[in-house]
């Protein structure tokens, strides 16, 4: 019997694709798709699939959030994530989170089935840049990120914000790359400047430049 598969993306055209594309691998089938998390959850409770390709970015959600209630709540499935994110940027994140793997949506229709497969022998699909660098850090014992403080005490919606701010963005702009209020973007940016224990707008925006310069 083939792998049975659920796709969860905000964008149905990036899941046709991938139907499409997993549709020519007769070891894999698609057997349903889901556009936020909540409509994940739900599929996944009803038909529990073999394996969960999750995006980042979700309807009504983050993929990391989707990644750690599957975690919880179906251990034995698979997780890898497809995202657009930047891999040195997330994808430990996502590791941390659940995923067995993660793939670039640029690099999807070379390595995808790889990446699949790859899981299923219980091992964990990285790029080689991402393998390198996580290698790098244990060879300078370099500390595991404390997740209360700094950087990444962020939420991913944070963490766009931040970059956005350090990229130049306005406030207006923001909103309207991310499909929010800007009242929703001014709550986020307290937040961040609460966390990053900044003292006023001026050093939050140095160091969101300081931070995209050092994170291109």
């Amino acid at each position: 019997m083939p792998t049975t598969l659920l796709v969860v993306d905000d964008h149905a055209i990036v899941r046709q694709g991938l139907t499409m594309l997993l549709s020519k691998h007769p070891e894999f089938t698609v057997i349903s798709e889901a556009s936020g998390v909540q409509e994940a959850l739900a599929v996944l409770k009803k038909k529990q699939p073999r394996i969960a390709i999750i995006d980042l970015s979700l309807k009504d959600g983050s993929g990391l959030d989707l990644l750690r209630e599957i975690r919880r709540l179906y251990p034995d499935i698979i997780c890898l994530v497809l995202s657009m994110h930047d891999e040195m940027e997330y994808a430990e994140r996502a590791l941390r989170a659940g995923a067995r793997g993660y793939v670039m949506k640029e690099n999807a229709d070379e390595v995808i089935v790889e990446a699949l497969q790859t899981a299923l022998r219980g091992e964990v699909y990285a790029s080689p840049d991402v393998t390198a660098q996580m290698l790098r850090n244990v060879a300078e014992g370099a500390p595991a990120a404390d997740p209360d403080k700094g950087i990444a005490s962020l939420t991913d919606r944070e963490r766009e914000i931040f970059r956005s701010l350090g990229q130049g963005l306005t406030t207006k702009k923001i909103a309207e790359h991310y499909n929010l209020s800007a009242r929703t973007v001014e709550v986020h940016r307290a937040s961040i400047k609460r966390k990053l224990q900044c003292e006023d707008t001026a050093q939050l925006l140095r160091e969101a430049v300081r931070w995209v310069e050092a994170n291109p």
